[in-house]
């Protein structure tokens, strides 16, 4: 092809998306940072058009055609690798399945576009579309990649299947989502700084100034607030309840080994200076866990944070010797209280689990057992209060004497007001990790 007309082509496609852009801004105008974050560019080579976070790279024979065929296409794809971008799809595959990872992230995003209720993106909702979205909201209240990825693992389609969901969803080209093995890590990291900015700042826009606009926004403000939680490592939080005490043990840190090694070389078996045989260390020495046992609490997700709670705790830099942790199932009353002294206590607990309880709600019976506690002198310095709940229950009005947190294990986007002393976490199932809610 001769120069000229390559300039003259992408010259074509270039006020293509300009035009595409300004349409789409007029109507979603807390697009407007990850407009100015994803730039365009012409890539001759490539298939038909695609990003890596950084260029949107496109054939123009492809966006001129597309342009031909209905003006809606062009923003639709356009918006459709920001929202990419905006989710940070392209830095979370990890170790997934490339080709599952693919369609889950085309799923959510297309699911998306097809809840906007603007003119520039909306277009009719085909049978296919309608009947897959319809399964996974059976499964989940809110599309993300993770979910999508897990229930498309687990549903054992056919290729024929796999390639006709493909077919439906794919708009764009992921190749360009494989970063290089020598820097990937950093590029990942880069990237999902730049774009987490930019989601929240996007999602803070969507939520102060574009309220008027949330019907035809559809599921992106919710979708935004989930992928938005600020994510905690369930260990450093524990941290929290942790003490400093003396142990028997030798610090190795206490003495100088210049000092040690004289000695020892000018006075046979002498040290100057001896290790001392106690060192102060940080670990959990008592604090309580509350198990919301009412009946709208599933049985499984209790018993999946009982069990990430103990491979954290039977860490042997944990705990102290002797240890005194309450676990206490209680619903709109105390059904039990079992103490744990020592790991092996931890296991007997797990293993002979009986859930009790299944009635009503109520947080308020629960701190006021502590408190009772607490005035008889059962605790010597508890730390905390940990609470795993769905969250729909009583909460008392008044701050108690120990930092408190509700932890929530859902799935799904579910707004709670905890009180405002209280911390609020989210433990998610498919990654165990807590989030601020």
């Amino acid at each position: 092809m001769r120069p000229e007309i390559i300039e003259k082509t992408e010259k074509i496609t270039n006020r293509i998306f300009e035009v595409s852009a300004n349409e789409i801004y007029l109507s979603m105008r807390y697009f407007h940072m990850a407009f100015h974050g994803l730039p365009v560019k012409p890539e001759w080579n490539t298939g038909f058009i695609g990003c890596d976070g950084n260029y949107i790279y496109y054939k123009p024979e492809y966006i001129i055609k597309l342009y031909e065929s209905d003006p809606i296409l062009i923003n639709r794809v356009y918006l459709h690798m920001i929202l990419h971008c905006i989710l940070r799809h392209m830095m979370k595959r990890g170790k997934r399945n490339k080709d599952f990872w693919n369609l889950a992230c085309e799923i959510v995003v297309e699911s998306i576009l097809d809840s906007f209720h603007y003119r520039c993106v909306h277009l009719p909702i085909h049978g296919k579309r309608r009947n897959i979205y319809r399964e996974l909201k059976k499964e989940m209240k809110v599309f993300t990649a993770e979910k999508v990825y897990a229930w498309l693992v687990n549903q054992n389609m056919s290729a024929a299947h796999f390639a006709e969901l493909m077919m439906e969803f794919r708009r764009d080209d992921h190749n360009f989502w494989d970063f290089p093995d020598n820097n990937m890590e950093q590029q990942i990291e880069t990237l999902n700084n730049k774009w987490q900015n930019i989601s929240e700042k996007t999602q803070t826009e969507m939520e102060t100034f574009a309220k008027e606009q949330e019907e035809e926004a559809g599921d992106m403000v919710r979708s935004l607030q989930v992928e938005n939680r600020k994510k905690y490592d369930y260990r450093t939080f524990l941290k929290q309840f942790a003490v400093l005490r003396e142990e028997l043990m030798v610090d190795e840190d206490s003495f100088d080994y210049g000092f040690y090694s004289y000695g020892l070389s000018v006075y046979g078996n002498m040290p100057l200076i001896e290790p001392q045989e106690w060192k102060e260390l940080k670990r959990i020495q008592e604090f309580v866990v509350a198990i919301d046992t009412s009946m709208s609490c599933d049985e499984k997700l209790v018993q999946i944070f009982l069990e990430q709670t103990y491979n954290i705790l039977k860490e042997s830099e944990s705990f102290f010797k002797k240890v005194r942790i309450h676990l206490i199932q209680c619903d709109s009353k105390i059904q039990s209280d079992v103490i744990v002294t020592c790991e092996e206590d931890l296991v007997k607990y797990m293993e002979n689990l009986t859930i009790k309880g299944g009635g009503g709600t109520d947080f308020r019976p629960v701190f006021e057992y502590v408190d009772e506690l607490i005035r008889q002198k059962y605790f010597y310095d508890l730390k905390g209060l940990i609470y795993f709940t769905d969250g729909y229950g009583e909460f008392p009005w008044a701050r108690p004497p120990y930092d408190t947190a509700f932890v929530f294990l859902q799935q799904d986007y579910e707004d709670v007001n905890v009180p405002p002393w209280a911390i609020k976490l989210i433990l998610q199932e498919e990654d165990i990790e807590t989030r601020e809610g």
